[in-house]
């Protein structure tokens, strides 16, 4: 175990010299800045996969724990420990994920006599405990769902208690979250098969097979509580995130605040985080997560480590959680007492991935030939906390051009983060990130970010956690195609000058009549109103008025604006068809 380079610091505002950071990727690099920023050095570790990675690059020092597999290296305790002893470091930063959540780590850390930067070892083992974590917080007033959290996990016994919560209901792993060990059961015949199946998961994931039963909500939303604690009795929450559009249980798009939570609501919430913490001891940054559903909010779990949609929070605050959380660790007491923070204007993050939406998200491995993330006209790029009132883009990537996309972990490549004075304006910003942000050499969820940013649903704030199954095809590409999108593509296809026809000309344009014959070709860009008619089986024949805007990409693939909804990429497969039926083949991703 050698290190990579080394240089020493001085002039540290916090008791320590040296920080090692026990992960990879994006929040290690996202810790190098903090702990760089509190006049301590950073200390990475890596695996040999990751002997050039970005976090490798940017700390001072680093040190290889190990083979390409993270139980090999990253999952390590005792690798990491070693790092820590032969770099000389006094303190360590989980990040999130690996080790994160781990109270075993924790504890070894405190007994090696370093500080782990975190909550004590015996909140994480309670808070990781879901059933029990859910025991404690109705214990503290604090409002949880229906549900059976006993010890007794006989099939008879709870079949007995499903009944008395009532179908739908939740089979959730006591032992862990992360949707692993969940199933949703609609009807009695239906939970024998899922009780054996999330026993078998949780037993997998967790080592732990025991179960709990939670009433299954309408329409929900994940909404959290930020919360931050220091050693001194103070408690503060800074506000809520809107998680609530996930694939497969996982978040994908995160914002700050929440389009439905009132002030009124926000206090209630945030009080009733700050209650819950006390009641569990706990210290450090962590997150009170809730399901909010017709106008009610109900414990769901606690996160006890920073976030990854953490930058959101900084954003609307202007407080750096990361290096909060280290200055708390050196007992340091928190800056600002609640009524100094402020939640100032909105953030949108999206978590851009190398998974190939077309093949079920598989996840992409490979090298970055290039990436880059435009800086739209109008908006600042800033490093962690907004310095202006004006729109600002924040890019936490642990990647750039040329660097190797391993197989071995988490397939995140960059959150993208766009602040702006008003939601509409976050989101206007978030879409020409979107829309300009290069990904070559890997395929990368890009479009599919840019489809969910730019559906209407969203513009509109309607985000349960049913949006993408609800508005997407399984495979989570597109939206399911609607009239209006077969509209667009015949539109695009009489504006293209190569396939230009007369109306007379072609059984595929009988159905249009040019209202307006004010358009322009630049190359790029093209405009026209339509009035189109369309008859399908069944139905009778309707009009509407329609406005197309187009920007060609390639040959095929066009940027397309119906009205007000917005489709980052069309691809047409326009071929003859009857009189009187639009193209069947269009694609929309």
């Amino acid at each position: 175990m050698t290190p990579r380079a080394e240089s020493s610091r001085s002039g540290a505002v916090i008791p320590w010299r040296k920080i090692l950071i026990a992960n990879r990727g994006e929040i290690a690099v996202r810790v190098v800045k903090a702990v760089r920023a509190l006049g301590a050095s950073p200390v990475a570790v890596y695996s040999e996969a990751d002997r050039f990675a970005l976090h490798v690059l940017r700390a001072d020092e680093a040190y290889c724990i190990g083979a390409a597999p993270a139980s090999e290296s990253y999952l390590d305790i005792r690798r990491i420990l070693e790092a820590a002893r032969i770099s000389q470091a006094e303190a360590i930063h989980p990040g999130y994920g690996f080790l994160s959540e781990n109270a075993d780590f924790a504890q070894a850390v405190v007994d090696a006599g370093l500080v782990f930067i975190g909550p004590r070892p015996e909140v994480i083992r309670l808070m990781g405990d879901k059933a029990a974590a859910k025991r404690l917080m109705a214990e503290a007033g604090v409002s949880t769902i229906p549900g059976y959290l006993g010890a007794d996990q006989e099939d008879s016994r709870l079949r007995r208690e499903a009944e008395l919560i009532g179908y739908p209901l939740m089979v959730k792993a006591a032992a862990g979250g992360g949707g692993r060990g969940m199933r949703v059961v609609e009807s009695a015949e239906a939970l024998g098969e899922s009780l054996e199946a999330a026993r078998r998961e949780a037993l997998a994931a967790f080592g732990d097979d025991r179960l709990f039963l939670e009433k299954l909500l309408v329409a929900p939303r994940h909404i959290e509580i930020q919360l931050m604690a220091d050693h001194h009795g103070n408690i503060v929450y800074l506000g809520e995130r809107e998680c609530s559009i996930q694939r497969r249980h996982q978040k994908v798009v995160e914002e700050a605040p929440s389009t439905v939570i009132d002030e009124d609501t926000r206090v209630q919430m945030g009080e009733t985080a700050v209650r819950g913490a006390r009641a569990a001891g706990y210290t450090n940054a962590g997150t009170m997560e809730f399901l909010w559903s017709q106008g009610r909010f109900y414990f769901l779990e606690m996160n006890t480590r920073i976030q990854v949609e953490h930058p959101v929070t900084e954003l609307v605050t202007g407080i750096d959680l990361v290096k909060t959380q280290i200055q708390v660790a050196a007992d340091r007491p928190l800056p600002w007492s609640q009524n100094e923070i402020r939640i100032s204007g909105h953030a949108l993050e999206c978590r851009l991935y190398a998974e190939d939406p077309e093949r079920d998200f598989l996840p992409q491995s490979g090298v970055l030939s290039a990436f880059e993330v435009p800086l739209p006209e109008g908006m600042s790029r800033v490093d962690i906390l907004r310095t202006s009132e004006e729109p600002c883009l924040r890019v936490d990537a642990g990647v750039s051009s040329d660097s190797v996309v391993p197989r071995f972990y988490d397939s995140l490549l960059a959150k993208l983060v766009v602040w702006s004075p008003d939601r509409p304006g976050a989101i206007e910003g978030m879409s020409r990130v979107l829309a300009g942000t290069v990904v070559e050499g890997i395929r990368s969820n890009v479009r599919f970010l840019h489809g969910i940013v730019a559906s209407n649903r969203f513009r509109a704030g309607d985000t349960t956690t049913a949006f993408l199954e609800e508005d997407y095809a399984e495979s989570g590409v597109a939206f399911t195609p609607r009239d209006e999108v077969a509209m667009a593509a015949l539109a695009v296809e009489l504006l293209d000058p190569k396939s230009w026809h007369r109306p007379q000309d072609s059984d595929l344009v009988r159905q249009v009549w040019r209202l307006s014959s004010a358009w322009r070709i630049d190359g790029v860009e093209l405009r026209r109103s339509y009035v189109i008619r369309t008859t399908d089986e069944g139905r009778q024949a309707e009009e509407a008025w329609i406005e197309v805007a187009a920007e060609r990409l390639t040959d095929s693939r066009w940027s397309l604006s119906v009205g007000d909804r917005r489709y980052p990429e069309v691809t047409l497969h326009v071929q003859p068809s009857p009189a009187n039926r639009l193209p069947a083949a269009v694609t929309v991703f």
